[in-house]
C-alpha cells in the first residue's frame, strides 16, 4: 500500500466510528466504503430544503464534450463552491458560483455532524425520470486519490447503482435514494466502481441531488 492509499486508510479507520455513531450504516461492497442514512432529514425538513435548494440555485443546461462534440446532459446542474474550487469534467471547466444560503447551511451541517470538510457542490436537478446520470467514477485529479463524496437526495426517490470497473468482474449494487436520505462514498470506492443514476420513466416527480467535496486548489485535470 503506498503513502496516498496508507494515509486514505487510516483517515477513514478514524471517520467510520463517527459516522456510524451519527446513524449511517455500513453497506457491504467489496473493496469499498459506502455508507448511508435513509432520513438524515426527515420531513418536513427535507420538503423545505427541497423548496429552498430549488428556489435558490441557478438551474443550467449541462454542457459537456463526448467524443469531441458538444452534448447536453439530461438534466440541469450547477457548480457551486469556494472561489477556487475549480473542476474538470468531461473536457469541460467548471468554475463555481458562491454558495446559497441552503447549500452552506448544509456543507456546514455535515461539517458539525460527520466532521466532513466540502469547499464545492455539484447540483443536479432531475426533471422527472426521463433525467438521468450514465456510469462514471468520480476520479478526476483534483478529487485527490480517495475522494469522499456527500450525496443528498431530496424529492423524488430514484434507484442508485454500482458496479464494479475490472472487467470481468461483475459485481453490482442497487441503492435506492429517496427524499432526504444521505449517502457517502469513501476510500476506494471511486478506484474500484462506477457508479450510475438511469431512467425510471414512470417517476413524474423531480429530485435534487446535492455532490459536496473537497477539490484540491491547483491540481492538474485529465
Amino acid at each position: 500500500m503506498n503513502d496516498c492509499a496508507t494515509h486514505a486508510a487510516e483517515a477513514l479507520a478514524r471517520q467510520r466510528p463517527r459516522w456510524l455513531a451519527a446513524g449511517l450504516r455500513e453497506l457491504e461492497l467489496p473493496g469499498a466504503a459506502l455508507f448511508v442514512q435513509e432520513q438524515a432529514w426527515p420531513a418536513p425538513r427535507a420538503d423545505a430544503l427541497f423548496a429552498r435548494l430549488r428556489a435558490e440555485i441557478d438551474w443550467q443546461p449541462l454542457r459537456l464534450r463526448l467524443f469531441g462534440r458538444e452534448v447536453l446532459a439530461p438534466r440541469l446542474a450547477c457548480w457551486i463552491g469556494d472561489a477556487d474550487a475549480v473542476y474538470r469534467y468531461s473536457g469541460t471547466r467548471f468554475a463555481p458560483l458562491p454558495w446559497t444560503a441552503t447549500t452552506a447551511w448544509l456543507r456546514d451541517e455535515l461539517a458539525a455532524r460527520l466532521g466532513i470538510a466540502c469547499n464545492s457542490v455539484l447540483a443536479n436537478l432531475y426533471r422527472d425520470g426521463n433525467d438521468a446520470m450514465g456510469w462514471h467514477s468520480d476520479d478526476e485529479p483534483e478529487l485527490g486519490p480517495a475522494p469522499l463524496i456527500a450525496s443528498l437526495s431530496f424529492g423524488a426517490a430514484r434507484t442508485f447503482r454500482l458496479r464494479a470497473r475490472e472487467r470481468g468482474n461483475a459485481t453490482r449494487l442497487a441503492i435506492e435514494l429517496g427524499h432526504g436520505s444521505l449517502l457517502l462514498m469513501a476510500g476506494r470506492t471511486q478506484a474500484l466502481y462506477q457508479h450510475a443514476l438511469p431512467r425510471r420513466r414512470r417517476v413524474l416527480a423531480p429530485r435534487i441531488n446535492l455532490t459536496l467535496r473537497w477539490i484540491e486548489a491547483g491540481a492538474r485535470s485529465r
